[in-house]
């Protein structure tokens, strides 16, 4: 994106903190008056005492050393409020885009993640944020105290001489060409590094996640080889990233000393000439210094803001991602749910450039059935069940709960009366009891622990060392398995949806911790219209109906008596996994 259009995206991100920039602005144009009244008061010493020095009384002096601590004192005062107001107003502005960044992320559809390193979102939540505060507080504030020191530096120094002034100020033009040139490559270079170190993120949480995999094939060496080739690689964009810092830096110090030339220069010869007072040369050499620190400023701020703009533009890209599934305009609440869904010539892809998953699926589910979905893997069976509660949208068709198109609720109120066991269990960095009532926060403890009970778990979690209070890891590592699915079914419990979805949630499981939890899951499927996928075909023999999925669709639908009898698809799927059993 072009900086301009950086900047205006940025902008109101002020609106609400607009007292606070003024405020800092104008305490930005004190500190500029103090440090440009110093010149002033030096020219005025040295004209008095060189043309009258009779005139120069011990009171004039003290004067105008009492106007200059005066000054001083103002500076001081404004700066504070700078360096601390002023930060806190960039930390909140940094506070603020971090927050909108993480609630877009949370708002974004399946496919966005599927597309989308995690580690990357990390990069950009966190670190691509880092150099905002500074770049937000010190952006309007240093652009405008160079603004306000140019200018009138130029318009004082113009009273004294024009043409040395012109001399000084024609080089401006060819140092901020230079400047163009060098911040366009520190630019991209920035934007590489950032790039590169979301890469380091995703590759670091990759092989940290997956540390007990790596452990277990002794490839620890194989993940220090990635992990170095990525960090080289982040150490060669530095380096160029440098390579263009130094010449921006050299090219900056080689004007500061071509001005500095042409004052000693020009300055002396129109002093020898009498064009201009030896105050008003001395007055020149400090209103030069003065652009010059000012300049350099500026320089140094050049990749302060440069980080920023790079942080900013990359916290735009996801925030100019869209969901693709979002709530219609006049979408409604979905209360009552009896729990009738109807799949009407459904069909999907997850790219429209891939072929079909699923084609003109045609099904009624009625109010309480079981349904169960078998098939080979990739024949779409937890690929039907996510478009239920839209983690992805159809390509065609319509699914309808209680005869109304799901796209006509809203996704909240959908989601909300839809319940989920999966069998990659994900449990919170917390305790047993903040997982459990995450299925519906705000509920009691007690509501916990009657979930708990219903879905077999209160006897284990009581036996924990503090019970519910019990920490379970990152990922709920501290538990088995079986424990895991558990807490996640008496999560649903506590949920009370009146659709369920169970997503191959016994497969990964011993036949010990099998029994316990699919006793669970029965009776938390009594009087919900449930959809359960299921590899282990014992474990639906009491399903309403059973769903044979292939690559043609629905390939054959019954009981399991019906679809034994027919001796056919299922029926050599049941045979098979009867042998293996064997």
């Amino acid at each position: 994106m072009k900086t301009t259009t950086l900047l205006r995206r940025f902008l109101p991100y002020y609106k609400k903190y607009r007292a606070v920039l003024a405020a800092d602005l104008f305490c930005a144009a004190l500190t500029t008056v103090c440090e440009l009244a110093l010149p002033l008061i030096v020219r005025y010493i040295t004209n008095t005492g060189i043309s009258d020095l009779a005139s120069l009384t011990a009171r004039t002096i003290l004067m105008l050393g009492g106007l200059y601590l005066a000054l001083r004192i103002i500076d001081a005062v404004a700066n504070y409020y700078m360096a601390n107001v002023g930060h806190v107003m960039g930390a909140r502005i940094e506070t603020d885009m971090r927050r909108d960044l993480f609630n877009h992320v949370q708002q974004m559809n399946y496919s966005f993640f599927d597309n989308m390193k995690i580690g990357q979102i990390m990069a950009r939540v966190t670190s691509d944020l880092f150099d905002v505060t500074e770049f937000s507080h010190h952006c309007p504030e240093e652009f405008f105290i160079a603004a306000l020191k140019i200018t009138a530096a130029f318009l004082i120094l113009s009273t004294m001489d024009m043409s040395l002034t012109l001399i000084i100020f024609i080089l401006l033009p060819a140092m901020f060409a230079c400047t163009f040139y060098f911040n366009r490559r520190m630019r991209r270079a920035f934007r590489k590094s950032r790039n590169q170190i979301g890469e380091i993120n995703a590759r670091v949480e990759d092989s940290l996640l997956g540390v007990r995999v790596v452990k277990a094939f002794a490839n620890e060496h194989l993940e220090e080889e990635k992990f170095e080739e990525g960090n080289e690689e982040f150490l060669n964009i530095k380096r160029e990233q440098y390579r263009y810092m130094a010449g921006f830096q050299t090219m900056t110090r080689s004007f500061d000393g071509l001005m500095y030339l042409a004052v000693l220069v020009a300055g002396a010869l129109f002093m020898l000439k009498g064009r201009i007072e030896p105050a008003d040369f001395i007055a020149y050499l400090l209103y030069v210094t003065t652009l010059l620190a000012t300049i350099r400023r500026i320089v140094e701020f050049t990749e302060q803001f440069q980080r920023g703009m790079t942080g900013v533009e990359r916290f735009l890209e996801i925030m100019d991602a869209e969901s693709e599934i979002t709530d219609a305009p006049e979408a409604a609440e979905l209360t009552e749910v009896r729990g009738e869904v109807v799949f009407d010539e459904v069909s999907f892809h997850y790219d429209e450039n891939e072929r079909d998953v699923l084609s003109n699926i045609a099904l009624r589910v009625a109010p309480g059935e079981n349904v169960a979905l078998v098939g080979s893997s990739g024949s779409g069976k937890t690929t039907l069940c996510n478009l239920i509660p839209r983690f992805y949208d159809v390509s065609a068709g319509a699914i309808r709960l209680d005869g109304r198109d799901i796209r006509e609720y809203t996704l909240h109120s959908l989601r909300s009366r839809i319940g989920v066991v999966q069998q990659d269990v994900y449990l919170f960095a917390g305790t047993v009891y903040e997982n459990i009532v995450y299925g519906r926060p705000g509920a009691s403890r007690e509501e916990a622990c009657a979930a708990a009970e219903q879905a077999g778990a209160h006897e284990f979690i009581a036996a924990l060392p503090q019970g519910y209070d019990t920490y379970v890891g990152e990922r709920g590592i501290r538990l088995s398995g079986g424990q895991k699915q558990r807490i996640s079914i008496a999560r649903a419990f506590l949920k009370n949806p009146p659709i369920l979805i169970l997503d191959e949630a016994t497969s990964a499981l011993d036949n010990e911790s099998e029994r316990v939890v699919r006793q669970s899951l029965e009776k938390l499927a009594e009087g919900r219209t449930t959809f359960t996928i299921a590899h282990r075909l014992t474990t639906i023999r009491n399903a309403t109906v059973i769903l044979v999925l292939t690559e043609n669709g629905i390939e054959e639908q019954g009981s399991h008596e019906e679809l034994m009898a027919r001796r056919g698809v299922y029926y050599r799927l049941y045979c098979a996994a009867a042998d293996m059993w064997e």
